[in-house]
């Protein structure tokens, strides 16, 4: 198995409230390597990346993509330094090549990843339902 196929089985393992189907998808280049959905009935896109440096390598295709859907879609590292997990909006992927690992991440960690990615949404159901009424 390869690294990234590994990293997206552990993240998988630890983040039961979420819906995840892997894209295996040779026809439309650069689309990310899973859809996931979460409680508040929110989709989003996941990018799994494996790093042993600073770098983080993408194809011209998941730029590509990451820049025409901005929204919704997340890019996440595992990284050889302490913290071991950083994601990314997908609207930052152009920094993201860039700079590296140095850019400041959304979300540091796998509890603050889990939180993170099982939350978006939360604010639609909250605006439609007054405090009190939920």
């Amino acid at each position: 198995m390869k690294p990234e196929a590994k990293f997206y089985q552990y993240f998988k393992k630890n983040t039961p409230n979420i819906s995840y189907t892997r894209i295996e998808n040779t026809s439309s280049l650069g689309t990310p390597d899973v859809l996931a959905y979460n409680k508040n009935n929110t989709f989003f896109t996941i990018e799994f990346k494996v790093s042993k440096s600073k770098k983080v390598r993408f194809s011209p295709h998941q730029i590509s993509f990451h820049v025409r859907h901005p929204k919704n879609s997340f890019i996440i590292v595992q990284t050889p330094d302490a913290c071991g997990l950083k994601l990314y909006e997908g609207l930052k992927i152009r920094e993201l090549v860039a700079c590296g690992l140095q850019l400041d991440a959304c979300c540091l960690g796998l509890e603050a990843c889990r939180l993170k990615l099982e939350g978006l949404g939360s604010y639609r159901m909250n605006s439609l339902f007054p405090t009190g009424f939920e």
